[in-house]
């Protein structure tokens, strides 16, 4: 399977890394596109690959995409992915959280024979989750705790953030609460969301309790930060191996 990658972040890094190493088998990361030349010529001479100048570039030679840039590249760019018959990843999740851009890409998606891959991201028990919604649910919360930093701030002093729906949190937060799109498209509904910046943790946390027909969850996840950009969690790009490692897998486990 030939990849691209379409933002050269941390994420990226990660998932470069893993295919340098060898523990990414039968996925061939060969180009990589950012507005960042610098970022993205650092990626691709890990694994002798090829930068792009515009994504047009890349997208005659790949099979599936990797958006790992921002919510702004999942609206201006995925678009074009999707009309050229290739399937892209996106972990930029928040940007689905608009209906309206959700459904214009499952139709682009529909028509071009292609696919949309999110990822289960920083958080554990999305299948669950996914499995449970077939059902009636009744309520479905997260709590989102982060040291200040990852955040954006300063606070010497635990401060709630945000109180609300997750529509509202991924809008004020949008590089930092993909969790809260990601639940709400799994379970259908808007959730409930708290986003609570710590000093005195160290990691990345999500509490997530939900309650339907099916009974009753609750998970909690504390999430090593990547060095490289602290607002992102280790866990969402080993999602993302993850997911790549599934599409050639015979056996597959969970929904």
């Amino acid at each position: 399977m030939n990849v691209g990658i379409l933002g050269c972040g941390a994420i990226a890094n990660i998932i470069t890394n893993f295919v340098a190493e060898g523990k990414l088998v039968g996925v061939d990361l060969k180009f990589f596109y950012d507005r960042d030349m610098e970022r993205a010529e650092n990626l691709a001479s890990q694994v002798d690959g090829t930068v792009v100048l515009k994504i047009d570039d890349l997208l005659d030679q790949v099979d599936l995409v990797i958006e790992t840039a921002s919510p702004q590249a999942v609206k201006e760019i995925v678009p074009q992915i999707l009309n050229r018959g290739k399937d892209v990843i996106i972990m930029s999740v928040g940007a689905l959280i608009d209906s309206d851009l959700r459904n214009e890409l499952e139709k682009l998606a529909e028509q071009n024979n292609s696919r949309i891959y999110i990822p289960s991201g920083a958080i554990v028990g999305l299948d669950g989750i996914k499995a449970a919604s077939i059902g009636k649910i009744h309520q479905v919360s997260l709590i989102t705790r982060k040291p200040p930093k990852s955040l954006g701030i300063s606070a010497e002093t635990e401060t709630v953030l945000y109180e609300g729906k997750s529509k509202d949190a991924v809008l004020k937060f949008p590089m930092n609460i993909n969790v809260a799109a990601t639940l709400s498209i799994a379970c259908g509904k808007e959730i409930d969301v708290k986003i609570i910046a710590d000093p005195n943790v160290d990691r990345n946390s999500h509490e997530v309790h939900m309650v339907g027909d099916f009974g009753e969850l609750k998970t909690t996840t504390h999430n090593m930060r990547c060095s490289i950009n602290p607002k992102t969690s280790v866990l969402a790009a080993y999602s993302a191996i993850k997911l790549l490692k599934s599409l050639n897998e015979n056996l597959k486990i969970g929904t």
